[in-house]
């Protein structure tokens, strides 16, 4: 059995995605995946699998590198996203993660899938990245960079081992600011960034994510709101989450259904939040 890291933001990181209902959430309603899914007009808010695989297709139109090219994956999970980007798209993809039992499940995946050649995982964080400069023509985060006890440490490890002029895409939240929204809206942000282990979002107003990314050395190409796409599926979580966030509340037993409590706060407050693309190339104009 593997032990939590020693740093204090890691350790609840690891607590967060070791604790029982996200393991079982995040495999048998995601299938392993965590990341919110791309909805077109129309689709219904319980196609999840469809879903998940446009928002990694938009991930891969985002990135727009040649097939071959190699990209690193910033806290990568179970490798499902860098599956996708190697299968689909032919993209070389390495992933890092500082939980041991996701790389070893990643790792698995890939061997299974016969994507051991294209797909590699390792243990790491993305705040001291074991990469030489210079190492990669791409990276991206898929909504781990909320994760950051240092954001601007990150982006300063993203800019040296990204190679000049290489791309980096962050499929990441962002927070309305405090007088916008109401004291019950911010008191739940902080309690989900808390529970989940996302000290970042909670710095991470509209258009601060940009600013970061320009002091660190980046060029911002463009940034999306694509919130009312993947709003669909806040939707589904929300009714998903109504009872057993219930039994935890009745039961006192509310910091067992993390995941419960957060889907159905982020969609009673949906208007303390956004979920963005921030796409970027290394290097200033």
């Amino acid at each position: 059995m593997s032990q939590p890291p020693e740093d204090v933001n890691l350790k609840k990181i690891w607590r967060y995605y070791d604790r029982g209902e996200s393991r079982i959430g995040y495999r048998f309603i995601l299938g392993g995946t965590k990341h919110f899914g791309y909805y077109e007009p129309g689709q219904t808010r319980w196609a999840f699998t469809t879903a998940m695989r446009q928002m990694e297709d938009r991930l891969a139109a985002e990135l727009a590198l040649p097939s071959g090219a190699k990209v690193l994956d910033a806290g990568c999970g179970i490798g499902n996203v860098a599956r996708a980007l190697a299968g689909r798209h032919g993209l070389d993809v390495t992933g890092v993660d500082v939980l041991d039992f996701n790389i070893a499940e990643a790792n698995r995946r890939s061997a299974k899938a016969g994507l051991s050649h294209t797909t590699r995982f390792r243990v790491g964080d993305y705040h001291r990245l074991p990469f030489d400069d210079d190492s990669f023509d791409g990276l991206y985060t898929m909504e781990t960079f909320v994760h950051s006890a240092s954001p601007k440490a990150a982006l300063a490890e993203f800019a040296r081992v990204l190679k000049p002029g290489g791309k980096l895409v962050m499929f990441e939240y962002s927070r309305t600011p405090e007088e916008q929204v109401s004291a019950e809206a911010n008191a739940a942000m902080h309690r989900v960034c808390d529970e989940a282990a996302m000290p970042a979002w909670l710095d991470l107003y509209h258009g601060v994510l940009d600013e970061m990314l320009a002091e660190a050395g980046f060029s911002v190409e463009n940034s999306t709101d694509i919130t009312a796409n993947m709003m669909p599926m806040a939707s589904a979580f929300s009714v998903i989450g109504k009872f057993p966030f219930w039994v935890g509340r009745v039961t006192g037993l509310e910091y067992k259904v993390v995941n419960a409590m957060s889907a159905r706060m982020m969609f009673r407050y949906k208007e303390a939040w956004r979920y963005g693309i921030h796409t970027a190339v290394n290097g200033s104009e």
